[in-house]
């Protein structure tokens, strides 16, 4: 019965009782895995003292294990680079599982979730888990960028380009250049700027390049 117990339940904590025991049959049970061994007839109070060691030693063993699970959740998302997501159930696994997958690729990958669900962590860790892992990762707000602002920003201007333009400036996509850019709130862009930015992605290759 005791190593059927334990087959159930490894971290169980049993103690057994019996009125015929002996020294031998003792040391037997307790190296089967048995926490103690109490013989007929008891005194209440060591019998007491034996049950409350004994719970003590089960929330010790059920604590630990806790620790252990934790610990192999925390060195796997590790190894795998998504250490800053925090999730083991089922759909969250899918989400690794994908990462996975599409980070081997040189794929335009759509990253798609309501405000506050983790797109940019999704995004940082395709970029850890690419090849492109040594390289910039480049994260930019096209929702916040104004008209006037949007291509300057992805696409940098040269010193002269306007009056305010003292020096070159390199773009958003010219910085991420080997590494990863991260288009935060590409759905909100307006329509007009959309096409710019499609072609860039389509082509690979810079809207103002386009241009000369």
């Amino acid at each position: 019965m005791l190593k059927e117990i334990l087959k159930i339940d490894p971290q169980a904590v049993v103690i057994l009782i019996t009125a015929y025991g002996d020294v031998d049959t003792a040391v037997k049970v307790i190296k089967e895995g048995a926490t103690d061994f109490v013989l007929k007839p008891w005194q209440n109070e060591k019998f007491l003292a034996t049950f409350s060691s004994a719970c003590k030693l089960r929330e010790s063993r059920m604590e630990l294990e806790k620790v252990k699970t934790k610990q192999h959740y925390l060195n796997r998302i590790s190894e795998n680079n998504f250490a800053e997501i925090i999730g083991i159930s089922e759909p969250m696994e899918k989400v690794f599982q994908t990462i996975s997958k599409v980070a081997d690729t040189d794929a335009n990958v759509l990253i798609l979730g309501e405000n506050g669900t983790g797109k940019e962590l999704v995004a940082r860790a395709l970029h850890k888990s690419s090849k492109r892992a040594g390289e910039v990762f480049v994260s930019v707000d096209i929702g916040s960028l104004s008209q006037t602002l949007f291509e300057s920003e992805l696409f940098g201007y040269v010193k002269g380009a306007f009056t305010d333009a003292k020096e070159d400036r390199p773009g958003r996509f010219e910085i991420a250049s080997g590494g990863t850019l991260f288009l935060d709130e590409i759905g909100n862009i307006p329509l007009e700027l959309q096409s710019k930015l499609l072609t860039v992605i389509q082509k690979q290759r810079s809207y103002a390049d386009r241009l000369e």
